[in-house]
C-alpha cells in the first residue's frame, strides 16, 4: 500500500538552521497494516507522516501509495488516497458549521463530479446512523456547531470524518495527545474499531508506549530522522512499556542525549 524508498529530506539546506529531517527512509506498509511510530522529540515521526501526505517533496527517494507513484504529487492531489487526523481536536473540521455539515463535506471529499450540496432527510438519516455508532449521544445533535463540542467529542467526529470514505491510507498524528485520559481511551477504542471494521491501512504517531504496544501489527522506532528499529507483532508481544523506554534510555546513554528528552514518553494512554 505504501512504499518509501531511499527517502531523504533536509530543511534550510546551507544555512545555520539546516536540519536533516529524514535520512535514508525505507518503509513498506502492506495493505491492512496498522503501524505505530515512536521516537524522541525531533526524531522525524510527524515529518514522516508529512512525507507520506505530500506536505513537502523529498530531496531524494520515492513514495508510492496503492502502486501509484506520488513522489512529486502535491498534497491536494494525494488527498484522494489519504485521510489524516491531527493532535489538535480543533483541526480538520469547520467549527462554525454543524456536525451534519462537517460530515457532508467529508463525504464529498475526492468527488470528481459536481456534488449535491443539499442535506436532505435521507442524508441526515444516514449521518445520524453513523454518529449513533460513536455511542456519544450526538446523533440527535447533528445541528449543533462542531465548535460547541468537547475536545473528545470533536476528535471522535474528526476521526469518523476521516474513515467514513474508507481511504487507502489513514494517518494519525498523536491524535490523543491533547485529550484527557478518559477521552483519549475512548478515541483509541474508536480507532481500533474503525481500523478493524474498514480494514484500513493505518500509520499512527504516538508518544504513548502503551499505545505503541497495544495497537497495530508493527511498531517502528525513529531517532534523528532515521528508522532505527522495526518491531513485529511477535516482538511487541514480548515487550513492555518499560522495555521501550529502556531502549530510548540506552540511546541517551550512548549518544549523550539530554536527560529531559526521555520524559516526553508516557507508559499510559
Amino acid at each position: 500500500m505504501i512504499q518509501i524508498k531511499d527517502f531523504h529530506k533536509v530543511f534550510n539546506r546551507g544555512t545555520i538552521n539546516e536540519v536533516y529531517a529524514l535520512k535514508n527512509i525505507n518503509l513498506e506498509v502492506e495493505d491492512g497494516d496498522f503501524i505505530t511510530i515512536i521516537g524522541t522529540n525531533g526524531s522525524g515521526k510527524s515529518t514522516l507522516l508529512n512525507a507520506i501526505a505530500g506536505t513537502f517533496i523529498g530531496d531524494e527517494g520515492s513514495v508510492k501509495i496503492a502502486d501509484v507513484d506520488v513522489t512529486f504529487m502535491p498534497e491536494y492531489d494525494r488527498a484522494k488516497h489519504i485521510a489524516r487526523v491531527f493532535q489538535n481536536p480543533f483541526s480538520g473540521t469547520a467549527p462554525g458549521m454543524s456536525i451534519a455539515e462537517n460530515l457532508h463535506l467529508a463525504a464529498l471529499r475526492g468527488k470528481t463530479r459536481m456534488p449535491i450540496l443539499g442535506l436532505g432527510s435521507s442524508k441526515l438519516d444516514e449521518y445520524k446512523a453513523i454518529v449513533k455508532d460513536l455511542e456519544m449521544q450526538l446523533e440527535d445533535r447533528l445541528d449543533n456547531f462542531i465548535g460547541s463540542l468537547s475536545g473528545g467529542q470533536r476528535q471522535a467526529i474528526t476521526l469518523l470524518m476521516a474513515v467514513m470514505t474508507k481511504p487507502n491510507v489513514l494517518l494519525l498524528d498523536e491524535h490523543t495527545a491533547a485529550l484527557d485520559p478518559k477521552s483519549a481511551s475512548l478515541i483509541i477504542n474508536l480507532t481500533k474499531k474503525f481500523v478493524e471494521q474498514y480494514n484500513l491501512t493505518t500509520v499512527m504517531v504516538t508518544h504513548s508506549m502503551q499505545q505503541a504496544l497495544a495497537l497495530g501489527n508493527k511498531t517502528i522506532m525513529m531517532y534523528r530522522g532515521e528508522i532505527i528499529e522495526s518491531l513485529s507483532l511477535k516482538d511487541k508481544q514480548n515487550l513492555t512499556a518499560d522495555d521501550l523506554l529502556d531502549k530510548f534510555a540506552e540511546l541517551r546513554k550512548n549518544e549523550k542525549l539530554n536527560p529531559e528528552i526521555i520524559m516526553e514518553f508516557s507508559k499510559e494512554y
